[in-house]
């Protein structure tokens, strides 16, 4: 892929920042929501809290972590950064995707079946969705530390590209340095 202009980088940078910070705060809601519900005593808020999480878990948990993985595949691909060129960000791919996964095929299932549930009447304390939130928090906390901290360095991939790009660079130099002895006589 071509690298991103400086514009068209950094609006994507700030679409992915924006939209990974949406998933993290959303996800922070539906853990209140569902501690709510497993806690209290009370069947109307576990039903209201339940209703409320698959507002969240219809309305926004794809749309929102299938932007964060768009706008973060974009910027690793228009950028030196590139997939697979540095430890940090094969992790975080890999764990986007499957937090993204473990959303569709895990989170909202489980929310849909306790709002169904609580709309019948019969709210019942679910564990699981205190659990997969808070698993899914600390994920995306973690995936903002390496975001930022970028560490354990090139893959063994990148260490080729670095030295190509080295070696290439050695290359241009020389033959600059060349034509301009060759000038100066």
């Amino acid at each position: 892929m071509q690298q991103l202009s400086r514009p068209a980088r950094r609006a994507v940078l700030v679409l992915h920042v924006a939209v990974s910070v949406s998933w993290l705060g959303l996800t922070l809601g539906l853990l209140a929501l569902g501690l709510t519900g497993y806690t209290t005593g009370s069947p109307e808020m576990a039903t209201a809290a339940y209703r409320a999480m698959k507002v969240f878990g219809d309305w926004l948990v794809l749309p929102i972590a299938l932007m964060s993985l768009a706008s973060g595949l974009v910027l690793s691909l228009g950028t030196p950064w590139g997939l697979a060129r540095h430890r940090w960000v094969v992790i975080k791919f890999w764990l986007t995707l499957l937090t993204l996964l473990l959303s569709v095929f895990a989170l909202r299932p489980g929310i849909n079946h306790l709002a169904a549930a609580a709309a019948a009447g019969t709210p019942a304390p679910g564990i699981q969705l205190v659990i997969a939130p808070a698993v899914a928090t600390a994920t995306y906390f973690f995936l903002t530390a390496i975001s930022v901290l970028k560490p354990w360095g090139p893959t063994k991939r990148g260490n080729r590209l670095r030295a190509a790009q080295s070696a290439g660079a050695r290359a241009r130099q020389a033959r600059r340095s060349g034509t301009e002895r060759v000038g100066v006589r």
